[in-house]
């Protein structure tokens, strides 16, 4: 079984995998439009995730409403991990419940640059579509990175997750072009060095935020 990451897996995939491949799947647009109330964020108080949106759905109904339009929009930038054979049932229920909060299955190709062919034929890719009762939908960028910074959930800070991606994205995938992700990482930066008063304290809170963003030792950069 191979399972494809492209938000927290990238950097935390807590599982037992034999293999991993840094590669993209087509068709998908990656934005932080889903809730999340039971990891980074409560009910209270939600936070927000990525999901992937199928570009054409994008085209038609979002476009105007997001300002992240760039050639590299219809292809989502991950790693895909190999599954032992004898940990898939454990790993399935596992995802399962992590994956719960309006997110379902679906079997996507993997690919990499210069080749038509996919590395990896129908891995499993957990999406959060648009109907589904967690869906956020898009907001003013401002909005979404204050929700980010202030909220929290049981997995910890929803800033973690937003700069823990970014951070790991850009080692494993230097060439991927993820506006949206990096306006906000940028935007919630804004944030914590208006807050913590001083560059020398906020570079001491982002290396306490990212030490553990460490992508996969097997997988190489593309």
């Amino acid at each position: 079984m191979w399972l494809f990451g492209y938000g927290s897996l990238i950097w935390r995939p807590d599982m037992e995998y034999e293999d991993s491949k840094v590669g993209y799947i087509k068709g998908h647009v990656r934005r932080f439009w889903q809730r999340s109330t039971d990891h980074r964020g409560t009910e209270e108080a939600p936070g927000r995730v990525v999901t992937l949106i199928p570009f054409n759905e994008f085209s038609e109904r979002f476009t105007l409403h997001d300002q992240h339009s760039t050639n590299q929009d219809d292809i989502t930038w991950g790693i895909a991990y190999k599954i032992p054979e004898s940990k898939v049932e454990e790993t399935k229920a596992y995802l399962d419940h992590r994956e719960k909060n309006g997110y379902e299955t679906h079997f996507l190709d993997i690919y990499q640059p210069g080749s038509d062919t996919p590395v990896v034929e129908k891995a499993i890719v957990y999406i959060g579509s648009t109907d589904n009762s967690e869906f956020a939908g898009p907001a003013p960028l401002d909005l979404i990175a204050q929700q980010i910074y202030s909220s929290r959930g049981p997995s910890g800070p929803n800033l973690d997750y937003l700069l823990n991606l970014a951070h790991a994205l850009r080692i494993v995938a230097p060439s991927g072009n993820d506006q949206h992700l990096f306006e906000l990482e940028a935007r919630v930066k804004e944030l914590m060095l208006r807050d913590a008063g001083s560059k020398e304290a906020f570079d001491l809170m982002l290396s306490r935020i990212i030490v553990q963003a460490r992508p996969p030792s097997i997988a190489s950069p593309v």
